[in-house]
């Protein structure tokens, strides 16, 4: 698997990035986390409903989607709804709908109490994902984002956590989803981009009085997938919208590292072959803009010996830009190459072995 080492990095093209009226805000690619954009990009903020981004990967983590769950009066939160009535029986997928599109409060709480065992022992779980992301600058209090003591996030969190949250295929299709039938509802997804932004596959909107209106996407463009967020951003629409034909005009996504591709021969001691060709076992991808270029080197051991099943790892394709290194990548035996068999001597032959 292709290491990224890459952490937050300077924007490139910087004079070319929209003014936005966000408070923070971030513009990030998905694959490789660079970032092509940002403002007060660690700046710990109310961050609102985009809050359930976080519940619905906890929740598809501990829960199964045909799971049965019971509402109680004591789920029917205030804000945004999905309009659940007490007594009344859904399954976790028909609440994740109910969770994501109209981004219900009601829906968190009944996942919450669900998969977790309890409000409480839930929020803990999104804690410790929040940590095992590398989230440093969050902390959650509740699953649905309502304004609360300990309960914020910063831009750059909210897209690392969206750039994990759109592999998991369950949550990227119904993050996706305009509208949805549950029961004799029909739920309309709040991300008004789905339908007018080229290219968005997701994520999630947000608003409360202290967070003021909150917003995470995704979109995908000619193989390329950004994430934007904007925290207290009244404008958040068209932020989103420019920030995207920002980082799509002045990024490319180019391939640094193929997979399979053959990039060196090297000696091997004890084999049937002296040497052996070495080849990429992952691909990796870095977006770039005019006039930057990605090197590539490689580490491996002076001679190899045999046995060497093919696809054994045995070095590293470093991938680098201006000196810094991005990623790191598996160099793997392209073929098998078998030991030779040691020859008897002729005392050997006439007397066999001893020992």
């Amino acid at each position: 698997m292709v290491c990224s080492l890459l952490g937050c990095v300077d924007c490139a093209a910087a004079q070319s990035v929209p003014q936005t009226g966000a408070e923070a805000f971030i513009l990030m690619d998905a694959d490789s986390g660079r970032v092509l954009a940002g403002k007060n990009t660690e700046q710990e903020l109310a961050i609102a409903s985009t809050t359930k981004i976080m519940t619905a990967l906890v929740a598809l983590e501990t829960g199964s989607l045909s799971d049965k769950v019971t509402v109680k009066q004591s789920h029917l939160k205030e804000g945004s709804s999905m309009y659940l009535r007490a007594g009344e029986m859904l399954t976790l997928e028909e609440l994740l709908y109910g969770l994501l599109l109209p981004s219900g409060n009601d829906a968190a709480e009944c996942i919450a109490a669900h998969c977790g065992g309890g409000t409480e022992r839930f929020v803990a779980r999104m804690n410790e994902k929040a940590a095992a992301l590398g989230m440093t600058h969050t902390s959650f209090a509740n699953p649905s984002g309502l304004d609360a003591q300990g309960h914020y996030s910063c831009a750059l969190d909210m897209a690392r956590l969206a750039a994990y949250a759109m592999r998991e295929p369950t949550f990227a299709r119904i993050a996706a989803t305009r509208t949805a039938a549950v029961g004799e509802r029909m739920l309309g997804n709040h991300n008004k981009l789905l339908a007018s932004l080229e290219g968005c596959t997701g994520l999630k909107t947000g608003y409360t009085d202290n967070a003021g209106r909150t917003l995470v996407t995704c979109c995908e463009r000619d193989g390329m997938r950004l994430i934007a967020v904007t925290l207290n951003d009244r404008s958040d629409w068209a932020d989103h919208a420019a920030l995207y034909e920002y980082g799509f005009a002045a990024f490319a996504r180019k391939r640094a590292v193929t997979r399979g591709e053959e990039y060196t021969l090297a000696p091997v001691r004890g084999g049937t072959q002296t040497s052996v060709s070495l080849a990429a076992g992952e691909s990796f991808f870095y977006p770039v803009t005019a006039g930057e270029e990605l090197l590539v080197s490689a580490r491996l051991p002076e001679e190899l010996t045999a046995p060497l099943a093919a696809g054994q790892a045995v070095g590293e394709l470093i991938v680098s830009m201006d000196g810094r290194e991005l990623a790191r990548a598996p160099l793997v035996c392209a073929e098998t190459v078998a030991a030779t068999e040691k020859k008897q001597s002729l005392f050997e032959r006439l007397f066999g072995r001893t020992g």
